[in-house]
């Protein structure tokens, strides 16, 4: 069984990026995106439609979603309102052949937090994939944290159970109590951006 929970560092802080759900009906690009994420370490769940995508989002709560609009089924748009629907700090990349500006407002409308144009680049997914999660995890985590608790980090194992713990705990580890997975407090930049 391959270990899912891992820390990613893909830029200047360290974000939770154990799990990408990639929602996309084409296996190459599919195939693409996979190996792009697998080779930064990260575990990647693929969905070809609606229903298989919530069945993972369920099962095993990932941490970045990559959706393309065009599916069978539902569109990728009424997926992404009711990903965000959901869990509005769940970050989701849209990935798509769709080139129009109607596009690129219809999925920011529906809590898109990017957007890219197939076809994409490694190079730029995982620019991309960084860059949004660091600006969602610094929106719902780090800014709520500092607003309410100062001294408090706020994170989610990928069992989904959350986790408030001091500031003097960043960079340890520990264990968590509901699935047994070795975690890491994440260290966080402490500048507002």
């Amino acid at each position: 069984m391959v270990d899912m929970q891992r820390w990613s560092s893909l830029g200047g802080i360290e974000i939770p990026i154990n799990l990408v759900l990639v929602i996309e009906d084409d296996t190459e690009t599919a195939g693409m995106i996979r190996h792009a994420l697998e080779e930064k370490r990260i575990g990647v769940r693929v969905a070809k439609d609606g229903g298989q995508a919530h069945a993972i989002l369920s099962m095993h709560k990932p941490d970045f979603v990559i959706l393309d609009l065009i599916l069978p089924g539902e569109s990728g748009y009424e997926i992404c309102e009711r990903i965000k629907s959901h869990d509005e700090s769940l970050p989701v990349l849209v990935v798509s052949e769709i080139e129009l500006e109607d596009s690129r407002e219809l999925a920011t409308r529906v809590g898109a937090d990017g957007y890219l144009q197939k076809p994409v680049s490694p190079v730029e997914l995982i620019e991309t994939v960084k860059t949004i999660a660091e600006r969602v995890w610094e929106r719902t985590h780090q800014a709520t944290s500092r607003s309410t608790d100062p001294e408090r980090i706020r994170f989610n194992c990928g069992c989904g159970k959350k986790f408030k713990v001091s500031a003097s705990h960043r960079g340890k580890s520990l264990t968590c109590p509901s699935c047994g997975e070795p975690l890491i407090v994440p260290k966080h930049s402490t500048a507002v951006s």
